[in-house]
């Protein structure tokens, strides 16, 4: 079949390549126009921080605005759903986090299927969360905090971003593995989280670093460790849950970008360049490591793998947790 194809007359090849090449050409030439980047939480919080530092950056790169849209609400579905229906033709995108892995098991009537409508472009950064506590807590490390909290079952409150988000899970989680026994007050977004921890009315929380950092070196709240692998450059003296109380753990707000379903694949693969291209940066690497972000990058299809581990890992944490949102 091959030695035929190669007899083929050089007029049918020229004719082929004449059908083909405008089509090529108009793909290749994206984005021609500004580039509409949903973000699913409300601007200011800690993905909003990061997804703006990225679009400024693939702006430059591009020659083409990069637009930040939030559309926040239902932990990040009503954005996901806005782009998953949007017209695949790589003007509109999500700025999405891990919430995209905890939906399909939190909601039953979840209205667009994360695997099936999005089409993963390249994970982009990773933000630890950090075990902090209310200074007037009468303790000074993560092995005083969890012999505390025993000694003082369901007297306890923790924090989190809302019911059923990587705050509230990693929490459930950390309690899980050391036998505390506390209760959940989740709230709308971590801003109101961490006032009323600052305030007393919650005694902890696992928030995000990056919205948590100005907050401990201004010592309104106690940072007792990060459930990252490895030490955070941004808190070099904060150990790792997994060096301290519960070897292995790790846990963290994951965030990426995905297009919707039926999108050219030369956008994605040309698009999926642009943003490795951005985490390369300097300027980016820079201010993503000052928010305490990690720097990841990669393929489509490393982050369509990962996407669905993910989905089928905290589908038996949500089970664990009790979760459902309806």
């Amino acid at each position: 079949m091959i030695f035929k194809t190669l007899k083929y007359s050089a007029t049918v090849i020229a004719l082929s390549i004449g059908l083909i090449a405008p089509g090529m050409s108009q793909t290749t030439d994206w984005p021609t126009r500004p580039v509409t980047m949903v973000v699913p939480f409300p601007p200011g919080g800690p993905t909003d921080l990061i997804a703006r530092v990225i679009a400024k950056q693939l702006s430059e790169q591009l020659g083409q605005t990069f637009v930040v849209d939030n559309k926040g609400g239902a932990n990040g579905n009503i954005g996901g759903q806005a782009v998953a229906s949007s017209k695949p033709d790589g003007y509109t995108v999500l700025y999405n986090t891990s919430s995209l892995a905890l939906s399909p098991s939190l909601y039953k009537d979840l209205s667009y299927s994360p695997q099936k409508d999005l089409i993963p472009v390249s994970t982009t950064a990773v933000v630890p969360l950090v075990l902090v506590i209310n200074p007037k807590l009468p303790v000074n490390n993560i092995q005083e905090f969890i012999a505390y909290a025993k000694k003082n079952p369901g007297k306890l409150a923790y924090a989190s971003s809302g019911n059923g988000n990587i705050t509230h899970l990693g929490a459930f989680l950390l309690n899980q593995a050391t036998g505390i026994d506390a209760v959940h007050v989740p709230y709308r977004g971590s801003a109101p989280a961490m006032i009323d921890l600052v305030g007393g009315q919650v005694q902890y929380d696992t928030n995000t670093l990056n919205d948590s950092v100005q907050f401990i070196r201004d010592n309104r709240i106690k940072a007792l460790a990060v459930t990252s692998a490895k030490r955070s450059p941004v808190l070099p003296d904060v150990p790792t849950v997994s060096e301290t109380v519960v070897p292995g753990f790790e846990m963290g707000a994951w965030q990426g970008i995905v297009v919707p379903a039926g999108t050219d694949p030369a956008i994605v693969k040309k698009f999926n360049a642009e943003v490795l291209k951005a985490l390369k940066s300097p300027a980016v690497v820079k201010q993503l490591e000052d928010q305490g972000a990690q720097v990841l990058g990669s393929t489509p299809e490393e982050y369509k793998d990962y996407l669905a581990s993910e989905i089928k890992r905290f589908a038996k944490v949500v089970k664990d947790a009790g979760v459902t949102l309806n």
